[in-house]
Formats: C-alpha cells, structure tokens, sequence
C-alpha cells in the first residue's frame, strides 16, 4: 500500500514568468544628434513668423500683379449673380427637401443638408456683393442699410436691400428651427420661412434692372432659376391639394 501524497499550500503555486525583455533602440547614426523635444518647438518658433511673412509676400504679389484688380472686376460683374444662383439653387433644395412623394427621409435630410450649405454660400456671395458695390463707389453705405433711401436708384437698390433683409431674417430664424416648438411660434416660422420666396423675387428683379445691363450669360442663369423654381413649386402646389383632397 503507497503512501498519501503530502499536499501543501505551495504544492499549486504557478511559477513567475519570465521578464519580457525591452525592444532595444536602434543606434545613433555617427554624427548625427540625438532627437529631443527641443528641436520641434524650435522648427515650430520658427514657422510661426514665417507664415505670416509668406502671407504678406502673397498678398504683394497679388496687388502688383493686378490680379486683386482683376478679381475685384469680375467681382463686380458676378457677385450679385453668384448670390442670386445660390439662393434660387437654396429655394429649389429647400423645395426638394419638403417631397414625400420621390424621396425618402434619408434622401430628405440630404437635401436639407444641401439646402442650408447652398444658403450659407448665397449668403457669403450677398455679403461680398454689397462690400464691391459700397467699394466701387456704386451706392453708399447708408443705402444698403436703409432700403430706398439710394439717390440715383431709391426704388430698385431699396428691393436689394429688403431681400437682404428677408435672406438674413430667414437664415437665422432656420439655424434656431428648434425654438420654433409650439404650434403659433411654428406658423409664424413657416411664414416667415416662405417670404423667402417673395425675397427671391425681389432680388430678381433688382439683379435685372438695376445696375449695369445684365450679361446673356447672366440673363440665361436668372431665367433657367426662375423656371426651375416656377416648376419646382407648381409640383409642391399640385402634390398639397392632392393630398388635402384625399379622405382622412
């Protein structure tokens, strides 16, 4: 008969396992300095003042060049009508984005999406119109501020100025939908919303009449907008007494 095997407490203790050894660094290239942090905020002391420096090298290029010069003609040709292509490429967005018909909701939030970028660039090209139309000495200051008040063109800078106005109100009320939660607060947003369309047509009307006579290349892109636009809300028009019409 064998004798019982002696357990102990140490019997089951795992042994340690072995140091994993360090991954040893590479060697120093002969003649070559050892990396510290002190060399990267050195090279970035050094770019800080560059870059300014290069900006304003840039800029007296452009001026003695006369391509700023340029640049502000064409400005002062296509910024208004810029402005106008985006907004009316905004109104037609905005329009798709409202279909249930053909779109689905995924393909609505993209046309949202498409609709606030296109606002916001219509909005930069109306600010940069008004900045080259105030620049070139083409009305003052206080007319684009205060609509009708121009004193060779009152009545058709005045429709700019309110369209201006209208864009703006309608920009800013679209950031802060949210707001808007109760059914009044809700109604007034949504006419509000849709006096764009009424701005639209005033910017229009003051892109064709009152400046310098309008381009065929400008003329076609207005009309191709007002046609694009006109069909777009005739469909939106169609497709709100169809529904109305059906049984609840």
């Amino acid at each position: 008969m064998s004798a019982p095997r002696l357990h102990s407490r140490h019997a089951h203790r795992a042994r340690p396992s072995p140091p994993t050894p360090r991954p040893r660094r590479p060697p120093r290239e002969p003649g070559r300095p050892p990396a510290s942090p002190a060399g990267g905020l050195t090279r970035t002391a050094v770019l800080r003042p560059a870059l300014p420096a290069a900006l304003l090298l840039f800029l007296a290029v452009t001026l003695h060049s006369g391509a700023m010069n340029a640049t502000v003609r064409f400005l002062d040709y296509g910024a208004g009508v810029l402005a106008l292509v985006s907004l009316s490429v905004t109104v037609l967005w905005g329009l798709a984005a409202t279909d249930r018909m053909v779109l689905h909701s995924a393909h609505r939030l993209l046309a949202q999406a498409v609709h606030r970028g296109t606002a916001i660039a219509g909005l930069g090209f109306l600010g940069l119109h008004i900045w080259v139309k105030v620049a070139e000495g083409h009305t003052g200051a206080a007319s684009a501020a205060i609509p009708f008040t121009d004193g060779a063109r009152p009545f058709l800078i005045g429709l700019g100025t309110l369209a201006a106005y209208v864009f703006l109100a309608v920009a800013v009320t679209g950031a802060v939908r949210g707001m808007f939660t109760g059914h009044t607060a809700s109604r007034w947003w949504r006419a509000l919303h849709m006096s764009a369309y009424v701005a639209w047509a005033l910017a229009l009307v003051h892109g064709l009449k009152s400046g310098r006579e309008a381009a065929g290349w400008a003329v076609a892109g207005y009309g191709i907008c007002l046609a694009a636009v006109a069909v777009r809300l005739a469909l939106r028009l169609r497709a709100a007494r169809r529904t109305s019409g059906e049984p609840s």
